[in-house]
């Protein structure tokens, strides 16, 4: 496992209910731009932990791609899963599984909360 994925689940726990972010945006807090696919791939390891109580709290449902759509990138956690979960949380989700950005993004976290991820996790 490598320290970014690490790095991704710590940004990742700090999504408040009823909000939602983007793999680029989780990217670019961790300081690594380019690396959006590498947060979908570090979400799609979730999967192989869903029995390790560390990881289950990772909420992995509130990251969407830069267009404010569900994208499946797990089948196993199917975009109608991922879907209900959100509408639980107070987030619309479109038929579509659109989300509005405008209403529903994250801020982030400060800079001194980032440099705490990475000096932990890194």
């Amino acid at each position: 496992m490598s320290n970014f994925y690490e790095q991704v689940y710590a940004v990742v726990r700090a999504i408040p209910k009823g909000k939602v972010t983007t793999y680029g945006r989780v990217a670019r807090m961790l300081g690594r731009p380019r690396a959006s696919r590498a947060v979908g791939y570090a979400l799609n390891g979730l999967k192989d932990k869903q029995h390790d109580p560390a990881y289950a709290a990772v909420p992995w449902h509130r990251v969407i791609n830069a267009q404010g759509r569900i994208s499946a990138v797990n089948r196993e956690l199917s975009a109608n899963r991922q879907a209900q979960r959100l509408l639980a949380e107070g987030v619309h989700v479109s038929d579509g599984l659109q989300i509005s950005l405008k209403k529903h993004i994250w801020d982030g976290l400060s800079i001194f909360e980032i440099e705490e991820i990475l000096e932990n996790k890194g």
